[in-house]
């Protein structure tokens, strides 16, 4: 048993440190944003992969094999939304920046939404039902008894809650804020060709 859990949180482990939409987003709200905004972000997104994790554990890959249309849906809403975060990036480094000297108002808190966007950027990213319905169902089979599977959905959420706090954290660090504020245009219009990309990757090739 306690090898399948240190199997799992390090499967678990690497799919969150590869770079994809949930990174970016969190990485990007410390940095431009506060660390608070951002850490709801982190809570948005833990809750979709609670989502997520708990219908694996119900059986997503046997859903996904009966209902392959339901995947196109998910594919096709996911990129459009993607796109949609993209084209917000796009727009905000197509914005003037602020006169040489003069210091950045802050921003507005925006916790709510903030909390919103990372639980649809989490739901919206297919590399999750892909994770979720083959690589993770492959440590839940039916031989899996109730009690081993409430303590994997617990460190998968907790896992996940921790490694994207330490993202907020860092990101919110005053040197990245400052150096985000130095490039802050560039580093929108980056992130908005990389999610606006992947968007349009999903959609052509579903």
């Amino acid at each position: 048993m306690l090898m399948l859990f240190a199997t799992v949180a390090m499967v678990h482990l690497i799919a969150l440190m590869s770079p994809g939409p949930d990174f970016f987003f969190i990485s990007q709200t410390a940095a431009s944003r506060s660390r608070r905004d951002a850490m709801m972000g982190v809570l948005g997104i833990t809750l979709g992969v609670a989502v997520w994790a708990a219908v694996a554990l119900l059986g997503l890959h046997l859903l996904m094999q009966k209902m392959k249309w339901l995947h196109s849906i998910i594919t096709v809403g996911g990129g459009i939304y993607l796109c949609w975060l993209g084209w917000q990036l796009l727009r905000a480094a197509r914005r003037p920046s602020a006169p040489q000297g003069t210091v950045p108002a802050a921003a507005p808190p925006q916790r709510g939404r903030t909390f919103l966007r990372g639980l649809f950027t989490n739901l919206a990213n297919p590399k999750a039902v892909i994770y979720f319905g083959s690589v993770f169902s492959l440590f839940v089979g039916d031989n899996i008894a109730a009690g081993a599977r409430w303590g994997i959905f617990i460190l998968i959420i907790s896992e996940t809650l921790i490694w994207f706090s330490v993202v907020a954290l860092v990101f919110a660090l005053p040197a990245m804020r400052r150096g985000y504020q130095r490039m802050a245009r560039w580093i929108d219009g980056v992130a908005g060709v990389f999610f606006t990309g992947f968007g349009i990757n999903l959609i052509i090739s579903r």
